[in-house]
């Protein structure tokens, strides 16, 4: 237990000194210069928002996304992916209820082989987009149907990635966190994704890491263009991840950072809500590899459960060599938790549990891997996508057949 103790606290000097300042929560949407001035050029902007039996959240998201002050032409392109609440009657209602953007309600029908649900509607919204005006839109807002925007954030967004030439601006959106599950599990969810994808990493130009957060995507048109997306990226269940992933190695410039005006309105009030937000895609972001699943399971035992063990065990039994270093680990630990907490306006006495939050999240991921050999896995709204090779296969089959069928 001594050496396992010592490693973890050497684990923990690394995170907090060479892990790109992942615990730091001062990544914000730059300060932006005046677009062509308040009332000049501002840039056309098409807001594609993919949507999938969301009647109860839309009154508020899409209700934001129509009261934007913006002072360019921008307009809103809503995709029914196949909902069965009236998704699609209750956004032309609250579009004939509002005097704000214009608002586009359309349905692409049920996917094509290889494409998930949420990029098939993204593509079909684009090319709604592109074909409603010519010249088509300079930017692309992406947004997910349970986000909430502040009335200025599409300007502050567009006048953020003008000023700094930027051709992917992407907000982490603050998710909301009202009862107890929420607490402990939501700040955590936010934290493991800064420690795995540190923001100022992702916002370097000579770094590889690359990652979004789906819910707010600022996207340059010709960025997507270039990138080829989102036909390059149709099998990806992490969409957000990859599609910043293929703009940078395009060549284009990324931003991704915590949210002040925006938030996500959905609730997860129990457990078992916010168990499968995170275990439906955990095993994907693996690449379904299974010494992957081993290796995170170890991090995570070493890492995150092995301090309090130590420091207890140690305690318990008399030896300092475990006790000290698990200690000093476990405060180190709470302390780069704090800031998250402090950004989601938390009591600060959750940073100590964050072991127990680690061992939940442990737990999700082998459910998550689990479910997918199960035939399960990566499911989400009634639908099961297969890992990427799988569907390459299935298409590359589907293509051979239909060549012979064609032959003669």
């Amino acid at each position: 237990m001594t050496w396992i103790a010592a490693g973890s606290f050497a684990a923990w000097v690394w995170l907090l000194l060479g892990q790109g300042g992942f615990w730091r929560t001062g990544v914000r949407l730059p300060e932006r210069a005046p677009a062509g001035g308040e009332d000049g050029d501002w840039p056309a902007v098409a807001v594609v928002v993919p949507a999938r039996d969301e009647a109860e959240v839309l009154p508020v998201s899409l209700g934001s996304l129509l009261a934007q002050d913006y002072p360019g032409h921008a307009e809103i392109f809503l995709v029914d992916d196949g909902s069965t609440d009236g998704t699609g009657r209750i956004a032309r209602e609250l579009a004939a209820r509002t005097h704000g953007l214009a608002l586009t309600v359309s349905s692409p029908g049920e996917p094509e082989p290889g494409w998930t649900g949420k990029l098939w509607a993204v593509r079909h919204g684009i090319a709604l987009a592109r074909a409603r005006r010519t010249p088509g839109p300079e930017y692309l807002l992406l947004t997910d149907a349970d986000i909430a925007h502040a009335p200025d954030s599409l300007r502050e967004l567009v006048g953020a990635a003008r000023t700094a030439g930027l051709d992917l601006v992407s907000q982490m959106a603050r998710l909301r966190v009202a009862t107890a599950w929420e607490r402990l599990i939501v700040p955590a969810f936010v934290y493991f994704f800064g420690q795995l994808y540190p923001f100022r990493w992702v916002n370097r130009a000579d770094a590889r890491t690359a990652a979004a957060a789906g819910g707010c995507v600022l996207l340059r048109d010709s960025a997507a263009v270039r990138a080829g997306v989102p036909e390059s990226i149709r099998y990806a269940v992490i969409d957000d991840v990859a599609l910043a992933r293929a703009v940078k190695r395009s060549g284009g410039r990324i931003w991704l950072g915590l949210a002040d005006r925006v938030d996500s309105v959905r609730p997860y009030p129990r457990l078992g809500e916010l168990w499968r937000m995170v275990s439906r895609s955990a095993y994907a972001q693996l690449r379904h590899n299974p010494l992957l699943l081993v290796a995170t399971v170890a991090g995570l035992a070493v890492v995150y459960l092995a301090p309090p063990v130590a420091l207890l065990g140690g305690a318990l039994y008399g030896s300092p060599g475990a006790a000290l270093p698990g200690a000093a680990a476990w405060a180190l630990m709470t302390g780069t938790y704090v800031p998250m907490l402090r950004y989601y306006a938390q009591p600060l006495w959750l940073a100590p549990l964050l072991p127990f939050t680690a061992a939940l999240y442990l737990l999700m991921t082998v459910d998550s891997a689990v479910q997918h050999y199960r035939g399960r896995g990566a499911a989400w709204k009634g639908r099961t996508y297969p890992r990427p090779e799988q569907a390459r296969t299935a298409r590359s089959g589907r293509a051979g057949a239909a060549e012979e069928g064609a032959g003669p």
